[in-house]
């Protein structure tokens, strides 16, 4: 019988799918033997291999050389509050094990570069790009066209998600679409933007529903269309994409890519998936935490711009006599009304120290324009290093 091929116990387990029309037995048996990559065991990669898993992949590949922190609870569901501080592919992997102990995972508790990411997807025959950044997507991308794999391409931030199969067949890459990356400057993360649980788990499931239907022979709903998930408004819409560019560095006619490049040079950023520190200020235009905590001491009188997002005032703020709170992106409209209450120093504060940098270089321009001079300096970290340095009640987020 056909059945006896793949065991009684696999039959109960996954019956509710093998009794479904056009799957049966055969794709039951082809999930089986399948290999599928998850490269970033984070928001998207959790609910994503937990559904490959549940539904009976034979081999899942998890990549991530980050590890488990608690501001990853609410939306990475593989991990759980003692795996805290474990590698992220690992603490996965045994989530993964415990839910089906007759399938094979594979941890990559490496950094995924240009020099790992060939060896790594060679083993695979699907791949799911569940990552957060510019420089692992192109990455992802060369290296799926380069070694003709499929690339189940996810992404989600905030209230919003997109899903996307790339090299599907003869349809369009990556770099069809996108043949240069956004100023890093411009780019927004989940650490940035914030993002709901819900949303990642959401695209994440449907990464893993496109990668067994390819498993299955069945054809993709999203090979040469992109969906687009309002979570707010509950809207679910997709867009046809342009087809595959003749002229694509990687997958075009005449390629000028035929082997991975330095990624990180290439978008401007590397793959992480937290705040990038920038330095755009020297050293004399700023104060680190501990400076900032004696200018307080001392009663120094000065003037505090917090410029961080009002909700995200009920963290704390800083206990500066003379205080406003203008959110960076109101920040310019306000630079009279911070000229009119200015000291003779002025601070800006922000979440983790970057756009507090950006407001100095921008007030300054605007005080040259009134021939005005002040000290106008930046606290060095934000209040994330004043957690860290001064007050550990105050919370990290």
């Amino acid at each position: 019988m056909e059945s006896e091929t793949i065991g009684r116990q696999a039959l109960e387990r996954y019956s509710r799918q093998i009794i479904l029309p056009g799957v049966g037995v055969e794709k039951q048996l082809l999930l089986a033997k399948s290999s599928v990559l998850v490269v970033g065991c984070g928001g998207l990669g959790c609910p994503a291999a937990l559904y490959l898993a549940a539904g009976g992949v034979g081999t899942i590949g998890l990549v991530d050389h980050d590890t488990v922190e608690t501001s990853n609870l609410h939306r990475q569901i593989l991990h759980k509050e003692r795996t805290v501080g474990m590698p992220k592919a690992e603490s996965a992997s045994e989530s993964l094990s415990a839910l089906n102990s007759s399938i094979e995972v594979k941890t990559h508790n490496i950094l995924f570069d240009s020099n790992s990411a060939l060896q790594i997807i060679s083993d695979y025959d699907i791949i799911l790009d569940c990552t957060d950044n510019a420089a692992t997507r192109y990455l992802l991308n060369d290296a799926c066209v380069i070694l003709k794999k499929p690339l189940v391409s996810g992404s989600a931030l905030r209230f919003d998600g997109q899903l996307t199969v790339y090299n599907w067949k003869n349809g369009p890459c990556y770099r069809c679409l996108y043949p240069s990356p956004v100023p890093a400057t411009l780019v927004t993360n989940c650490a940035e933007g914030g993002v709901l649980g819900p949303i990642v788990g959401t695209i994440g499931s449907l990464q893993a529903l496109e990668a067994m239907k390819i498993v299955m022979g069945m054809e993709p709903a999203y090979g040469d269309k992109m969906l687009l998930f309002d979570g707010e408004l509950g809207n679910f819409r997709s867009i046809k994409l342009r087809p595959k560019q003749l002229n694509c560095d990687v997958c075009g006619e005449n390629p000028k890519i035929s082997e991975l490049i330095d990624y990180i040079a290439f978008c401007g950023s590397g793959p992480s998936d937290k705040e990038e520190k920038l330095a755009l200020l020297p050293l004399n235009k700023r104060l680190s935490s501990t400076e900032y905590k004696q200018l307080l001491d001392q009663s120094h009188d000065h003037l505090l711009i917090d410029v961080r997002p009002e909700n995200q005032l009920s963290f704390g703020k800083l206990p500066a006599k003379n205080y406003l709170n203008i959110p960076f992106e109101k920040l310019e409209k306000s630079f009279d009304l911070i000229n009119e209450k200015s000291k003779e120093v002025v601070l800006f504060v922000c979440r983790r120290g970057n756009d507090s940098q950006r407001s100095v270089a921008a007030f300054e321009k605007y005080l040259a324009t009134l021939g005005k001079s002040l000290q106008v300096k930046d606290i060095i970290g934000g209040m994330h290093s004043w957690s860290l340095e001064v007050d550990p009640s105050f919370p990290i987020y």
